[in-house]
């Protein structure tokens, strides 16, 4: 009888880890659409990477202020990640958003500033580009 109430009990567990892990993922990902959704432009980045701090020169150079996300200066940035990877298909960082608008990643944004697409996008003239 003891045996049978140890197995209930390691299953009920199992089962509230289940659900709580669930409830936590869709809480990520609800965060992330709502970013999303109230910021013109959003990274999602890393303090120290060197493609997120590419992706963030670009709009310093035409004087737009991004919405930025450090995963890695966030208790759940692991799972915001994992939830961007459910939502656009790659858990890399950095990934852009414009007007709810998925860009890509550092070399999808130098491309769209470099042609000019980010700047007609953003509803604005960019005056120079510099190689990035």
């Amino acid at each position: 009888m003891a045996t049978r109430r140890s197995i209930f009990s390691l299953s009920a567990i199992a089962v509230t880890l289940m659900a709580a892990s669930l409830c936590s993922a869709s809480s990520e990902s609800a965060f992330v659409k709502k970013t999303i959704a109230s910021h013109n432009i959003v990274i999602f980045s890393k303090s120290y990477c060197p493609y997120c701090r590419r992706a963030k020169a670009v709009f310093k150079e035409l004087k737009q202020v991004p919405y930025v996300v450090e995963l890695d200066e966030r208790d759940d940035g692991r799972n915001i990640q994992d939830a961007l990877g459910e939502i656009v298909g790659r858990r890399t960082v950095p990934q852009v958003f414009i007007n709810g608008k998925h860009i890509g990643g550092s070399d999808d944004t130098v491309e769209a500033y470099e042609s000019g697409e980010l700047a007609k996008l953003l509803g604005i003239v960019a005056e120079h580009k510099d190689d990035l």
